[in-house]
């Protein structure tokens, strides 16, 4: 997306925005809250204003200020040997988890574990993930099934539903074998009431949308049952919904970004207490990011790709 100038980023830019690492110096702000040797996931945002709306408003709105530079997208990310991070953002990292384990959770995690918040589903519901065989989609099933949701997995990938099975999804469905019809009968099948049937309030209680498809949030509010919720995270350029989803079933539609700081820390601590693993493919050292981005491109990644920059650090 910075490649293709949706975010206006201005040239030259160093790309990345999930990175982690050890603190090798503090800004004269910030030595009550950094020493050097810290472990820290540096979050992707930096320079809020801290007055707008959203810097005064609740905590978790603060992550939506309009002024906020983004690493990797507005400002230099994590593509180096070494990079500047806001210290007000960043988080200190718990020695169990490795680098290359934080650095995808910095974005990835913080994203799909907040859009997990906002559906506000409770344990034994059914939620969906539509795109669920990616970076994003298989951090959004351990999470879900650690919070004791029953997790519909939607991919089209031989490799992304591969992945979705092996992340722990009670129910995998193939998108590219199915009609938007079959698909969703089978979350009716697979999510209804043994004594009422088929029909009676089947479906999921919500859905969170990661694929970029043209119909893919119109089947996540298809699937979804009366009163239910949609979490969009995609970006396309457009989102299209029949307007009979939103008015006469009353399904939810919201946007969701990533994790407030607060929200950030809660989730460090969630992986580390229910081990979450990052699947992914480890390219060492910087000279790899070519092939890195080669692979991204031509769809060869499972999971995440993790640039290690240094391996000497664990």
């Amino acid at each position: 997306m910075v490649k293709s100038g949706i975010f206006k980023t201005r040239l030259p830019c160093t790309g990345s925005h999930e990175g982690a690492g050890i603190v090798v110096a503090v800004g004269s702000s910030q030595t009550s809250n950094w020493s050097i040797g810290d472990r820290v996931m540096a979050v992707i945002e930096r320079n809020k204003c801290g007055n707008c709306p959203s810097c005064t408003g609740p905590e978790n709105y603060r992550q939506y200020c309009p002024y906020v530079e983004h690493g990797g997208v507005t400002t230099d990310g994590a593509f180096a040997e070494y990079m500047i991070a806001d210290g007000r953002e960043c988080i200190k990292l718990p020695d169990v988890i490795a680098f290359d384990t934080a650095a995808p959770l910095a974005c990835a995690g913080s994203t799909i574990y907040r859009a997990l918040l906002q559906t506000s589903a409770q344990p034994g519901e059914w939620i969906a993930i539509i795109g669920s065989g990616g970076g994003l989609g298989h951090l959004g099933i351990q999470f879900g099934k650690a919070m004791g949701l029953k997790i519909i997995g939607v991919d089209a990938k031989p490799s992304g539903l591969e992945l979705s099975k092996a992340s722990g999804a009670d129910v995998v469905l193939d998108a590219s074998s199915f009609s938007k019809e079959a698909l969703v009968q089978k979350v009716a099948e697979a999510t209804s009431t043994t004594h009422l049937g088929v029909g009676h309030h089947s479906g999921v209680s919500s859905a969170i949308v990661l694929s970029e498809h043209d119909s893919a949030t119109s089947l996540a509010c298809a699937i979804t049952h009366i009163h239910g919720t949609v979490v969009q995270i995609a970006q396309p350029t457009n989102v299209s919904v029949p307007f009979r989803e939103l008015v006469f079933r009353d399904i939810r539609l919201k946007g969701s970004l990533m994790c407030s700081r607060e929200e950030a820390k809660e989730m460090l601590k969630f992986v580390t207490e229910k081990k979450i693993k990052v699947e992914g493919k480890r390219y060492h050292g910087l000279k790899e990011l070519p092939q890195l981005m080669k692979d991204v491109h031509e769809k060869k990644l499972k999971g995440k790709g993790i640039i290690i920059v240094d391996s000497e650090l664990k």
